[in-house]
């Protein structure tokens, strides 16, 4: 009775010790980007910065290729995924190429592509191409390391959007209400 005792404190503590052992070890740490960097629809080539290191209001291009693995049309829209430690991400699109919000990928063929945007917030960011296929979902270029450095630019809110939206929103939610009969169950 003594040594199953013995053996059962001796099991816990082992346990209690391992345990505050392993919570000093170092922690590895990534940057969230999804395992399927790469579509299986469309490979993201030569993807190239313009620079790494830029100061506010200074402006990063990326270029590269789009090649279609697929012999169907692909309708797709371009973005930049960025990430960052200090949650700012903060760029403002100044051109697409192609320009415009969806293009067209021929079937296995290839688009060049460019995006520039302006650094407003100071931050060391992440930054991939970011393609989105339609019915197929985001697709992420290999990527690279952007830091930015100088004062923040802030940029004026536009408040006729905000009023515009509330608007549309408030009529959306008076048609929804005068059409709908109330029902109690």
């Amino acid at each position: 009775m003594m040594e199953s005792k013995t053996l059962v404190v001796t099991a816990l503590a082992t346990v209690m010790v391992l345990s505050s052992v392993l919570a000093f070890f170092p922690v590895a740490e990534g940057h969230g980007v999804q395992a399927q960097l790469q579509s299986r629809f469309v490979r993201i080539n030569d993807e190239t910065f313009s620079d790494n290191t830029l100061n506010t209001g200074e402006q990063l291009t990326v270029t590269g290729e789009l090649e279609s693995l697929v012999n169907r049309p692909l309708r797709a829209w371009l973005s930049l995924f960025s990430e960052s430690a200090n949650a700012g991400n903060r760029w403002e699109f100044l051109t697409r190429d192609p320009p415009g919000n969806i293009f067209d990928i021929p079937p296995g063929g290839t688009v060049q592509y460019s995006i520039t945007v302006k650094a407003l917030e100071p931050a060391t960011y992440h930054v991939h191409t970011q393609l989105n296929v339609e019915h197929v979902g985001p697709g992420l270029g290999r990527g690279q390391t952007v830091t930015v450095s100088g004062e923040p630019i802030l940029k004026p809110i536009p408040y006729g959007n905000i009023v515009y939206q509330c608007v549309i929103i408030g009529a959306g939610l008076g048609v929804t209400f005068a059409t709908k009969p109330w029902q109690v169950i």
